[in-house]
């Protein structure tokens, strides 16, 4: 008789038990589309700078030649990456996708995204690197207020001889001046 009534009340715990079960696993499965909603926004950005960047003369050989678009180290974009740069141009410049291990002067990038890579030590001419950690690279990512925003170290970009538009460095969160001028 015992287990009898001892029977409904482990059905009730259940019963209780099973709706917060299930309330948690939304959270999971809205963080992993968050997730990937960010690494596409982030994409875009990685080819859209190319817009409001003055790269150095002698970047590129013709006015059609590639932009080169690098993933250096971890890659958090997949194959999304691919198809959000299929067929894109940035001014004349078609864009290609390469993905490395590391970042060398050789690799013949233009814009580089360094996935959990170190940056470079030296300054790369010509090329804008972008990085998660702030200090990373000409442009660091940030998230603020569940929104991708971004850094910019204008001292880094002009060791690197980019100069970066107006229109890019107001929409920075911050901005790291070049030596001599004045930041925000």
């Amino acid at each position: 008789m015992e287990i009898l009534t001892r029977l409904p009340r482990a059905l009730a715990r259940s019963a209780l038990l099973l709706p917060l079960l299930l309330a948690l696993a939304p959270p999971t499965a809205c963080a992993a589309e968050g997730e990937t909603i960010e690494y596409a926004v982030k994409g875009a950005y990685l080819y859209k700078f190319g817009l409001y960047i003055e790269w150095p003369s002698g970047t590129f050989a013709a006015p059609a030649s590639p932009l080169v678009l690098c993933v250096v180290g971890d890659d958090p974009f997949g194959a999304a990456l691919d198809a959000a740069v299929n067929g894109e141009h940035v001014d004349s410049h078609p864009l290609q996708l390469r993905r490395l291990k590391t970042l060398t002067r050789e690799a013949g990038c233009h814009v580089a995204y360094l996935g959990g890579a170190e940056a470079p030590r030296e300054p790369l001419r010509g090329v804008l690197t972008v990085s998660e950690a702030r200090g990373g690279g000409v442009i660091s990512f940030a998230l603020k207020d569940n929104r991708v925003r971004f850094n910019v170290d204008d001292e880094a970009a002009a060791r690197n001889g980019l100069l970066i538009s107006s229109k890019l460095l107001n929409m920075a969160l911050s901005v790291k001046p070049r030596a001599g001028k004045e930041g925000r």
